[in-house]
C-alpha cells in the first residue's frame, strides 16, 4: 500500500490570488502558504529582538513582524533587518514618518492602516518610500479599530464594515499606482473573522493574510486559531498566516505549521501520529511522545511517525507512516519501516532507536534531494 495515496477528497482548491513579494518570500499565487509571527521584545533592544527572530526562524517562521511605534524602534530596525535571517515586516499604526523610516531601514513590508496615516499627501509619501525601497504593504483591518463612520453606518463591527474598510484602504494604494499589497480583516471572534475573510476573498484578488487576532493563551488560542484559520484554509482562502497567542512567538510558529500540516498545505518536520494511551498500552505513550517531540524538533525533513501503545490500532497506523512503533508485551514492541514490520525493540531503548531511525531517514532524503538537484542543474 502506498504511504501517500492520491485521494480527491483530501485536496484543497486554493483561491487564486495575485502574487507579491515580502523580501525573499513570495506571497500569493502558487507560492506556499507562509507562516509569520511577531516579536514581543522592546524593539530598541536589538539583541533581544534578534534572538527572538532567530529562534522563530529556526522553528520555521518565513516572515517576522516587528512593532515600530517610535523613532527609537525604527532606528534599531536598521540593524535588525540587516541581521535577520528572514524578511521583517514593520508594524506601523498611526505616524506616517515611522513607515518611511522603516522602509529606509530595510523593512521588507510595512503593516499599515492607510486610513490612520492621515492626509492623501502622507499616504503618497509612504507609498513613494515603499516603492523606492522595494517594500510591500499589508493593509491591516481589525474589528476592534474600525473607522468611526463605518461603525455609525453599520452599528457595530461586522463583515460588511470590515470588508468596506479594507476596500477603501486598497483604493488609497491603487490610486497611487501601488499594487504590492496584501490584506487582512482580523477579529477575535471566530465567526466574525471567518465571515469577513470569506467576503474579502470574493471581493478582491489581493493576497490574504489570515489571523484570528488576540486569540488568547497557548491552549485556548490554539483551539480558536485552528478552528478559524483551519476552516478558511480548507475553503482555499489564505496566502500567509499568523497565529496570535499570548505565548512565546516560537509557539505561534509551531501551531501555524501544525495547522498547515494537518491540511496537507505545508510539509515540514516529523508528523507524529500517537494514541492518547489507555490501560492497554505496552509502554508510557505520553512520556515517549513528549520526549520524541523534543528530540526531533531539529528535523525539517517531512516524514511521518506513528507511536501507538498497543496492537489494536498500531499495525494499521504503521501501514501509513514512514516509521512506526507499536507496543507489545514483555517490555518490547514492533518497529515498522515504510509500513512493514521490521524488527522488535525493547521499550527502554525505543526512544533512542527511533531518533536514530528518523535522523538516518532525514539524511537519506536530503542526500537524494541534493543528487536530484545536481542532476537538474547539470541538465540545464
Amino acid at each position: 500500500m502506498s504511504l501517500n495515496p492520491v485521494r480527491p477528497w483530501r485536496s484543497i482548491d486554493r483561491r487564486r490570488s495575485r502574487q507579491i513579494r515580502v523580501g525573499k518570500v513570495l506571497v500569493g499565487g502558487d507560492a506556499p502558504i507562509s507562516v509569520q509571527t511577531m516579536t514581543n521584545t522592546p524593539t530598541e533592544d536589538v539583541a533581544a529582538t534578534l534572538d527572538q527572530i532567530r529562534r522563530a526562524a529556526v522553528a520555521g517562521a518565513d516572515i517576522v513582524r516587528v512593532s515600530t511605534p517610535d523613532q527609537a524602534s525604527t532606528a534599531a530596525l536598521r540593524e535588525i533587518c540587516a541581521e535577520s535571517p528572514v524578511p521583517i515586516v514593520a508594524d506601523i499604526h498611526f505616524h506616517y514618518r515611522r513607515a518611511i523610516e522603516a522602509a529606509e531601514a530595510g523593512a521588507a513590508c510595512l503593516r499599515i492602516n492607510p486610513g490612520n496615516i492621515g492626509s492623501a499627501d502622507r499616504v503618497r509619501e509612504v507609498v513613494r518610500a515603499a516603492k523606492d525601497h522595494g517594500c510591500s504593504i499589508r493593509i491591516g483591518v481589525n474589528a476592534g479599530s474600525l473607522e468611526r463612520d463605518l461603525l455609525e453606518k453599520y452599528g457595530e463591527p461586522c463583515p460588511a464594515a470590515m470588508v468596506e474598510s479594507a476596500l477603501d484602504h486598497m483604493k488609497l494604494l491603487q490610486d497611487n499606482d501601488f499594487h504590492e499589497f496584501k490584506v487582512s480583516v482580523k477579529a477575535s471572534d471566530v465567526f466574525l473573522a471567518a465571515a469577513a475573510y470569506q467576503e474579502l476573498a470574493a471581493a478582491t484578488d489581493a493576497p490574504i493574510h489570515l489571523g484570528i487576532t488576540e486569540a488568547g493563551g497557548l491552549v485556548s488560542g490554539t483551539v480558536k486559531s485552528a478552528i478559524g484559520l483551519g476552516s478558511l484554509l480548507w475553503a482555499g482562502i489564505g496566502d500567509t498566516i499568523r497565529v496570535s497567542l499570548s505565548a512565546d512567538p516560537v509557539e505561534e510558529v509551531k501551531v501555524g505549521f501544525e495547522i498547515l500540516k494537518s491540511l496537507g498545505l505545508r510539509h515540514r518536520g516529523v508528523t507524529i501520529i500517537a494514541c492518547p494511551s489507555c490501560a492497554r498500552q505496552g509502554f508510557d505513550v505520553i512520556r515517549t511522545v513528549a520526549a520524541l517531540e523534543d528530540r526531533l524538533a531539529h528535523i525539517t525533513t517531512s516524514m511521518s511517525l506513528s507511536i501507538i501503545g498497543c496492537v489494536v490500532n498500531g499495525p494499521g497506523e504503521a501501514l501509513m507512516t514512514d516509521i512506526g512503533f507499536t507496543g507489545g508485551g514483555a517490555g518490547k514492541g514492533m518497529v515498522y519501516i515504510a509500513g512493514r514490520q521490521s524488527h522488535t525493540m525493547s521499550n527502554d531503548r525505543m526512544i533512542d532507536h527511533i531518533v536514530e531511525l528518523v535522523e538516518a531517514k532525514a539524511a537519506e532524503i536530503a542526500a537524494a534531494e541534493a543528487q536530484a538537484a545536481a542532476q537538474t542543474a547539470a541538465a540545464e
